[in-house]
């Protein structure tokens, strides 16, 4: 498994990233075990979580995500091999600190938490899960102003400072973002460099065969300022596998189980996905792993967050690492793309 740079820190993290976000709700503790056992065996050093998963968030299931992470980091005795990434979550949860926005003081206790669910006195890279302001993430279009620029400064500023904090204690080793915008990144390494703060290392944004939208504006800023994509979604919640085609409903998969996952689920997503699936089929390539092929091998990418349900669905994911797309294959999926592009931001 190729190991790549994260950002401008001295982790190296694995070209894909082990997602979570199905433990404690779709997947047990068992089965949890078994899916970071394997994953470590295939090369894979790098682990994503977050306070809020198990996703779809409740109050009844919050945190056992990082309960069942914690428990395997103690048991199996790999924490030092494992980058660990988690993240503080954003308003809107009211189960989650009354759905208030990050300060300080919340910023600190979502750690704690952090920490005691993952039973370690450390992250690897911590995460702001999505913008306290009203900006454009989760598929919203339309950017609508607030004249809040001053709170807006001050909440970012405190929060880094925060974050520096806990960077200069040895608990926290690396920052990074998460759903954020180009103004937003930018903002952060400008505060970075005027207050003497950590710079962030990574921005973790969905991207996707169906959503491409990091590539206008982002891809740009992941490169140059060296603040790579954690690309979640690869596979946009497994439309991209295949399973949903003309009409069908898996037992036990997302979609079926959570009609709230329509995100991708609309008329032009679903033709474009028929039609990436057709063009897997003419080149013999599994549908998922030419999609998470794709992923791979974009230059602002750092790292790619695969999950699964099934240990047979990981084993396939993480093959997509040995699979090169040809010239023929690129250009016909930018054909696709143009013709059809964004159909789910």
């Amino acid at each position: 498994m190729n190991k790549r740079q994260l950002g401008s820190s001295t982790l190296q993290v694995s070209q894909l990233c082990l997602g979570t976000m199905t433990w404690g709700e779709q997947n047990s503790a068992e089965q949890a075990f078994e899916q970071m056992d394997y994953a470590v065996s295939r090369g894979i050093n790098f682990f994503d979580t977050a306070e809020m998963y198990p996703v779809p968030p409740r109050a009844e299931t919050q945190g056992r995500t990082e309960q069942y992470l914690g428990q395997w980091l103690r048991h199996s005795g790999k924490r030092g091999e494992i980058v660990l990434a988690s993240k503080a979550t954003g308003p809107g949860n009211a189960h989650i600190r009354g759905g208030s926005g990050l300060n300080r003081d919340r910023l600190l206790t979502a750690f704690e938490g952090n920490l005691q669910r993952l039973q370690t006195d450390y992250i690897d890279l911590y995460q702001i899960h999505w913008p306290n302001r009203d900006t454009n993430f989760f598929g919203k279009l339309g950017y609508q102003h607030r004249d809040d620029d001053a709170d807006v400064e001050r909440n970012q500023h405190e929060l880094l400072k925060t974050l520096a904090e806990l960077v200069a204690s040895g608990q926290v080793k690396t920052v990074g973002l998460s759903n954020e915008t180009p103004w937003g990144v930018l903002n952060f390494l400008r505060m970075a460099e005027r207050y003497q703060l950590p710079r962030v290392v990574s921005i973790q944004n969905p991207y996707n065969l169906l959503n491409r939208s990091f590539e206008v504006g982002l891809a740009e800023i992941a490169i140059r300022e060296r603040v790579g994509l954690l690309a979640y979604s690869p596979l946009a919640f497994g439309m991209l596998s295949g399973k949903y085609r003309r009409g069908q409903r898996p037992e036990n998969a997302r979609i079926t189980l959570f009609e709230r996952f329509q995100r991708y689920n609309n008329p032009q997503a679903l033709a474009a996905t028929e039609q990436y699936a057709q063009l897997a089929e003419r080149h013999g390539l599994d549908f998922a792993q030419m999609a998470l092929a794709f992923i791979n091998r974009q230059p602002f990418v750092t790292s790619n967050i695969i999950g699964a349900t099934t240990l047979a669905q990981l084993k396939s994911n993480i093959d997509s690492a040995e699979i090169a797309l040809s010239d023929e294959l690129l250009a016909e999926i930018e054909a696709i793309h143009i013709a059809q592009p964004n159909p789910a931001p």
